[in-house]
């Protein structure tokens, strides 16, 4: 599971400075870490919200992880570091 996280960041990282136009992930690190923290923040409550209503859980809990990922990368804080610390 680490693996697809760890592939996942790279992709992240990848992406910034890509296309915006051809790449959501570009296009969410452009607008910074303000606005990739509002996102988070967004998909969060559509995560509890799927939690409370018990539908697409799976599908919002994959959004959070990819949003936190993203916001994490636009902040610069390196995901290895979080591994070490967990």
């Amino acid at each position: 599971m680490l693996d697809t996280i760890e592939k996942l960041v790279k992709t992240i990282r990848l992406r910034k400075g890509s296309d915006i136009k051809s790449s959501y992930t570009a296009h969410l690190l452009s607008k910074g870490s303000n606005y990739c923290l509002n996102k988070l923040k967004e998909e969060v409550t559509e995560l509890e919200d799927a939690i409370k209503n018990k539908k697409n859980k799976v599908h919002e809990s994959a959004d959070v992880i990819y949003h936190l990922l993203v916001t994490l990368e636009s902040a610069g804080i390196n995901f290895d570091d979080i591994v070490t610390e967990l």
